[in-house]
């Protein structure tokens, strides 16, 4: 595809067009970028793919090591699938709700990601694993950094749509001075090679409603887990 842009889990699939982004890249580190704009031609595709993933794959919050229930609702797609408990946190092959294996993840989602790696210049890309968020105001995102993947070598891709974000993008130790990037529907985040372990967050989502998913913001993040 060319990138030239223009309730709860329901999404909008008549809504009125999306407010045109300029479409541009924006070089935030060494080996990192925010795409402006980058998903939006391929919106028409990704929607439907998306309603399917989630009626097989419903989203769900999950409890982290330390015992909290985290603010963001997760699923996944792929042949790994993110997952947290009492336990740890790591990749599973089976989602932990229904004990079948992860929905397939959408060809339309592999050749975003593809595209979007190649655009930050990151043209070997192969994603295994696609964790879905969903933010609603309040939900937010602590600094971290995407270290349980099985070698580091391949970048992140993080695709932003629905309600605005304050992205944090910071150092290599959490106390590190972080970037606050404002992320649009439509945006996709790059990072990887020397930046690849860069913590990174999301700042509390503010109240708002979008024309086509309604009052939350839906993150992909596409990573080579396996």
């Amino acid at each position: 595809m060319r990138y030239d842009p223009m309730s709860p889990t329901t999404l909008d699939m008549f809504a009125d067009a999306e407010p045109e982004q300029q479409p541009r890249r924006e070089r935030i580190g060494e080996q990192s970028y925010v795409l402006r704009g980058f998903a939006l031609p391929w919106l028409e595709q990704l929607l439907p793919e998306l309603e399917a993933v989630l009626a097989a794959a419903p989203f769900r919050q999950m409890v982290t090591p330390g015992g909290f229930t985290m603010s963001v609702a997760l699923s996944s797609c792929g042949t790994w699938g993110w997952t947290t408990d009492r336990s740890g946190y790591r990749y599973t092959r089976h989602d932990p709700q229904t004990g079948q294996p992860w929905p397939k993840m959408p060809q339309v989602f592999f050749e975003l990601a593809q595209a979007a790696a190649r655009e930050a210049g990151f043209a070997d890309f192969v994603p295994d694993s696609c964790l879905i968020n969903r933010y609603i105001p309040g939900a937010k995102m602590s600094l971290h950094q995407d270290k349980d993947e099985g070698s580091y070598a391949a970048p992140i891709v993080s695709v932003s749509l629905g309600l605005p974000a304050t992205f944090l993008f910071g150092g290599f130790e959490r106390g590190d001075k972080s970037q606050r990037i404002g992320l649009l529907h439509g945006d996709i985040v790059v990072w990887g090679g020397v930046d690849r372990l860069r913590y990174h967050g999301v700042l509390p989502i503010k109240e708002g409603y979008h024309p086509r998913l309604g009052g939350q913001r839906i993150n992909f993040t596409f990573r080579t887990a396996g």
